[in-house]
């Protein structure tokens, strides 16, 4: 049998059962042996129930003998109890509390492997396990009865890997099925190059997939639950250098490419010095360098910047623009939300159009008549900035001569979106931007197709935002601090979550405490309510009133997260805090700061979880968006996190990019020397074709030619 041979054909499988692989996109017997145990039990304790001690662990294997239910003061669904007998002299009582799973899969008869802790039950006088881990020891197809065969020896009495269930698949049977295939499979050689095994230590392919799968005795368990084996190492390894080897292959492919030469003349550099409404920061002229190198050179620009919020990432588009304009190219800049679109359309009003420049707007809402007049205009190269959402790739837009892309909070949208719009000039140059700041390493694996830029500091002038956190019993003492700073002149924020993932909620939470600050709590003041429903020239005019400030509170739901930039606003409320994100608290807090003035967000929250409460605690100590991000993604997981649709980077079978960061590290480095530097043309081919035939499936926007 061959690691390309459908799962199909691996004995016990067969159609049923493949489906349900297939479900966790395991097509192949190689598929099925990436499919890592995801913990593992120690199964040697094997004991008779007679000779079990309390307070031990240990495994017993017993004949299910009387099952009952019983109510229980403390457990609203119940006890559920079994009892099991191994032919000794005693028996095992077996207990689960809320057991309404549990009830349905044991009957008498069974033959079951019980794992757990020993526990003296002063009830029954008998030793007992509470919730233990159990297998019911069932034949598989092609396998007699439990005992005859050397497979039923793999679960019990020894190191027993644990795996994900599939389905109706339990672990047992992925544990059997995985044995079958590593001792039918006919190896063929090793994909990671000898050189870099040898320099790097690793185990071979063949030696990491069994211990992973079935540790040798006397082995540390605890390597194992962390994922630090040798074995271990060896998978997180090769999977990082052969995604990593796809990247560089992919950027190299990118920069052989033709695209547009931008000219970076004196006409430029003045009408960037004559636009620019303050002197940048040392971190924004390094970051302009590195992007107005990148327009130069004949091969497409594809940059991510990076920057904390406030860091002032959107003048430098603005200054990257005017380059573009100069050379007598549109520019197109996307945005995820409307009021964003808004809000670039007004800074880039603010400052090109005195320069002479044609800048229109190009959302979903808005008249027909309206939309179609500006997509003439530019059609015909009349408007040179066109600054929109999703509506920017719609099929009748049509540029007459697009040169530079800018998309806002590129995680907002999926990769395939900003494809779309990069087909609507000849190579253009693209400049992606984000606000949520990742490690580096981390930024060019998961944007792999993006160089990166990070503007690591703040314009001058900026003062801490004084963060607190308020439980809801002190809500009046929020409200007294609120009315203070708008008789001080100063303007504030009230943020109201996103209920369920459901606008409509949300709205109805946001009307609901608009209305009581408005008539109730703050009835001498001016308050507006901002929400995603309403009209787009109903938002623009509620934004356009609060910067101009005439409005003094604004209740909002979380459409203001990115862009919104008013100065004297200096207060930022935050209802149900413990039910936003860390990004987005952090996102939202970023709202106010922008001026000189001291600012203040305030975490007002209800009865919070364990990890809520890191989150808030999170916010409350550090303003650093890099260490917010990284405990962040501890928290969510990488999956989460980044969101595959939104990275274009698929789920890793084997590596955790938290957890394995030092691993990644290491495997870029060897990755990118490799592909620089190939010990021979030959080594390089199959390395760029064992990615294209194994990894095409799985990794399928990391083309590489």
């Amino acid at each position: 049998m061959k690691l390309e041979t459908p799962i199909t054909y691996l004995k016990g499988v067969g159609p049923q059962r493949a489906k349900i692989f297939q479900s966790k996109s395991i097509f192949t017997v190689e598929d099925l042996l990436y499919y890592l145990p995801f913990r593992y039990e120690d199964r040697g304790n094997t004991k008779c129930i007679s000779a079990l001690e309390t307070k031990e662990t240990a495994t017993v294997v017993g004949e299910v003998i009387a099952t009952r239910m019983f109510p229980a003061r403390r457990a609203r669904t119940g006890v559920f109890e079994i009892r099991v007998s191994d032919g000794s002299s005693q028996q095992l009582v077996c207990k689960w509390f809320r057991s309404d799973y549990v009830r349905t899969v044991f009957e008498n008869g069974m033959t079951v492997a019980f794992y757990g802790k020993i526990e003296w039950d002063t009830f029954s006088q008998e030793m007992s396990m509470v919730h233990p881990q159990y297998e019911i020891q069932e034949a598989l197809p092609g396998v007699g009865n439990v005992g005859d065969s050397a497979e039923d020896r793999l679960h019990t009495g020894r190191v027993v890997p644990i795996y994900q269930a599939i389905g109706r698949l339990n672990t047992r049977v992925i544990r059997t099925l995985t044995r079958r295939a590593l001792d039918a499979i006919e190896w063929q050689g090793d994909p990671l190059p000898e050189s870099i095994r040898r320099r790097t230590g690793l185990l071979c392919r063949d030696e990491a997939l069994r211990e992973v799968h079935f540790p040798s005795d006397n082995t540390n368990l605890e390597l194992f639950e962390t994922f630090r084996t040798p074995s271990h190492v060896r998978l997180i390894f090769e999977e990082f250098f052969f995604l990593e080897c796809g990247l560089a292959l992919k950027r190299r492919k990118a920069r052989r490419e033709t695209g547009i030469t931008f000219s970076l003349n004196e006409n430029s550099r003045e009408k960037i010095k004559q636009i620019l409404p303050f002197k940048p920061t040392t971190a924004q002229k390094r970051v302009l360098a590195e992007i107005a190198g990148d327009m130069a050179r004949s091969a497409p620009m594809n940059r991510l910047l990076q920057g904390d919020v406030g860091s002032g990432k959107t003048i430098v588009a603005v200054e990257a623009a005017v380059i573009a304009l100069e050379n007598g190219y549109q520019v197109a800049v996307m945005a995820p939300t409307e009021i964003l679109a808004t809000q670039h359309a007004f800074y880039f009003k603010s400052l090109l159009e005195p320069a002479g420049y044609e800048v229109v707007t190009l959302t979903g809402s808005g008249r027909a008549s309206e939309k179609q007049k500006r997509k003439t205009l530019i059609a015909d190269g009349k408007s040179q900035v066109v600054i929109g959402t999703h509506a920017l790739i719609s099929e009748d837009v049509k540029f007459h001569k697009l040169g530079l892309v800018v998309v806002d909070e590129q995680h907002r949208f999926g990769v395939m979106q900003r494809f779309e719009l990069l087909a609507k000039g000849e190579r253009p140059d693209v400049l992606v931007m984000t606000a949520t700041p990742i490690p580096r390493t981390l930024a060019l694996t998961v944007y792999g197709d993006l160089d990166v830029s990070i503007i690591d500091e703040l314009p001058p002038g900026r003062r801490p935002i004084v963060t607190r956190h308020v439980t809801e019993e002190l809500a009046e003492s929020v409200q007294s601090f609120v009315r203070e700073q708008v008789q001080k002149g100063r303007q504030v924020y009230v943020v109201c979550p996103l209920i369920d993932e459901s606008e409509t909620k949300a709205v109805k939470a946001a009307r609901k405490l608009y209305q009581h600050l408005a008539e109730v709590v703050f009835p001498d003041f001016r308050v507006a309510l901002l929400h995603g429903r309403l009209k787009s020239v109903e938002k623009e005019k509620i934004m356009e009133n609060f910067k101009e400030g005439l409005l003094q509170i604004l209740v909002s739901t979380t459409v203001i997260e990115v862009g919104v930039d008013v100065a004297n606003a200096t207060v930022m409320v935050i209802e149900h805090a413990e039910t936003f994100g860390l990004s987005q608290l952090h996102q939202l807090r970023g709202r106010v700061g922008r001026g000189s003035t001291q600012s203040y967000c305030i975490l007002l929250t209800g009865p919070m979880s364990e990890n809520a409460a890191e989150r808030i605690r999170t916010m409350v100590e550090t303003q650093d968006g890099f260490r917010i991000a990284e405990t962040d993604l501890r928290l969510r997981g990488p999956g989460e996190f980044f969101g595959t649709r939104q990275s274009g980077l698929p789920s890793l079978r084997v590596a955790n990019l938290v957890r394995d960061r030092a691993l990644l590290e290491s495997a870029r480095s060897e990755a990118s020397a490799y592909i620089e530097s190939p010990e021979n043309a030959r080594g390089l081919q199959v390395v760029a074709r064992y990615i294209q035939d194994k990894w095409q499936r799985r990794y399928g926007l990391v083309k590489v030619g």
